[in-house]
């Protein structure tokens, strides 16, 4: 009879110890299979991947201390898919035995994983790009490519995406909506153009910038139309209307020489699109266009209203009707990135041209041209009320970081981007302080830095349409 009870007594004893041994094991698993989750879904919502992985670490063994010294010596490994879509979390930790130690255990491995599939978000992204003068030679060529290699990371092998938009905002000191967009001048600009007044050239698309404040919102063409930019025959201009083409070169090659109401005037812009092959083209078609000045304020603003929902329908073209969507729309994104290669200015060409078409050179920066500079979508530096270049850049820089603080207000995302040797601390300052933080803006000295950067940005862009 004895033997019966002591063999139940142990029976009993090693049924409790394994239950134990058994609780520990599924409590540390239920603690283990939830510091994963946490730490799949922390990465899934990280823009970057190094980010990903340090947000996995915290949230993991934050997460495990709940298991106290239960768990001992808890682990994990993040592996994340080529496209940063897929991210896989596996982890383990020890348990310490009761019974099990007995036959040789004293310690048990507990293993478990999450997969993360992220969700891919809709963006409208438009590109704000200078193209002023100093833009020429290698650095128009090194944009370019820079933008074009950005273009291909967030598109991939496709050439469209689901919920996947991108504009082109070329700009100089002053901005082109594009000739077919005449129904968004004044009577008085329709007249002039109807009748003849840029004859023998014709109006290339170019706008003079809204007075006041109006230069600085989203405002549309119902409201407030626009005026078209019309460089008049002058000492700086001479194109000379009753010589005919004698003298009209608006050609991008003239360069600074270069004659003609559209003097100045650059690229269209591309509204939203959805074909990458549409906007690889308009990028293409980028060249440095020479006086007037730079005018960034003008690239910035414009760049939001082709992504400004108060402007849904009004593109046309190849931009479908919808667009833009409204800033709420949930699952998208908008983003501008805007670049320049230096400081907001007015230009002033030291030459003046005679009747026949020759040309002096004058010494003095701010007398050249009449009223103090070139003409730009301002008209020229004087029509501003300042009479110094040095205060024409301030009153374009004070417009710039308005413009960058309403888009903010408006949750639209803001890279920035400084290029090349010109850009000086004052202007470095104004576009990290444009940007949606401080990580968000880049100045890249060269055209091999600049490659970095839009490269960066490019993968940054692909991560952030990706979330849990």
């Amino acid at each position: 009879m004895m033997p019966i009870i002591a063999s139940g007594i142990i029976t009993c004893i090693g049924a409790a110890g394994l239950a134990i041994d058994a609780t520990r094991m599924f409590y540390v698993h239920d603690v283990l299979q939830k510091s994963l989750d946490s730490a799949g879904l922390a990465a899934g919502h990280a823009m970057y991947e190094d980010q990903m992985e340090s947000d996995a670490n915290d949230f993991f063994y934050a997460n495990m201390s709940a298991a106290g010294g239960v768990a001992i010596d808890p682990d994990f490994d993040i592996d994340i898919s080529p496209n940063n879509k897929v991210i896989t979390v596996t982890g383990t930790a020890k348990v310490a035995t009761t019974f099990m130690r007995l036959f040789g255990y004293d310690k048990i491995n507990v293993n478990a994983s999450t997969e993360i599939t992220r969700e891919t978000r809709g963006m409208e992204l438009v590109l704000v790009m200078d193209n002023t003068g100093s833009m020429r030679g290698t650095a128009i060529t090194a944009m370019k490519n820079a933008a074009a290699d950005l273009v291909e990371t967030v598109y991939g092998d496709n050439d469209t995406n689901p919920n996947l938009w991108v504009g082109l905002v070329p700009y100089t000191a002053m901005v082109n909506i594009g000739s077919q967009h005449s129904d968004w001048l004044t009577w008085d600009s329709r007249n002039d153009i109807a009748n003849g007044k840029y004859s023998p050239s014709s109006w290339k698309g170019c706008v003079m910038a809204r007075e006041g404040d109006g230069d600085e919102t989203d405002e549309t063409p119902d409201d407030a139309p626009f005026t078209s930019m019309y460089w008049a025959n002058s000492t700086d201009n001479m194109w000379n209307p009753s010589s005919g083409k004698y003298f009209l070169n608006e050609g991008n090659n003239a360069q600074n020489d270069g004659r003609g109401p559209n003097l100045g005037c650059g690229p269209a812009i591309t509204p939203l699109v959805a074909s990458k092959a549409t906007v690889l083209a308009a990028i293409d078609e980028m060249l440095p266009w020479h006086r007037g000045g730079t005018a960034s304020n003008l690239g910035l603003v414009w760049g939001w209203r082709v992504i400004s929902p108060g402007w849904r329908g009004l593109w046309g073209g190849d931009s479908p009707a919808n667009l833009p969507l409204a800033y709420n729309t949930p699952f998208m994104n908008k983003v501008v990135v805007l670049l320049t290669d230096g400081a907001n200015q007015f230009y002033d060409w030291n030459y003046r041209y005679y009747m026949d078409g020759s040309k002096l050179r004058t010494t003095t920066s701010g007398t050249a041209g009449p009223d103090g500079s070139d003409y730009t979508a301002y008209g020229r530096l004087n029509d501003m009320g300042v009479y110094s270049l040095p205060d024409g850049q301030t009153i374009l820089d004070t417009k710039l970081a308005n413009t960058c603080a309403d888009m903010k207000a408006e949750g639209i995302i803001l890279y920035t981007i400084t290029f090349g040797s010109s850009p000086n601390s004052q202007t470095k300052s104004l576009y990290r302080t444009c940007a949606s933080n401080t990580s968000f803006y880049y100045h890249a000295p060269n055209d091999e830095e600049l490659a970095e950067v839009f490269d960066t940005i490019g993968k940054q862009l692909s991560n952030l349409r990706l979330s849990q």
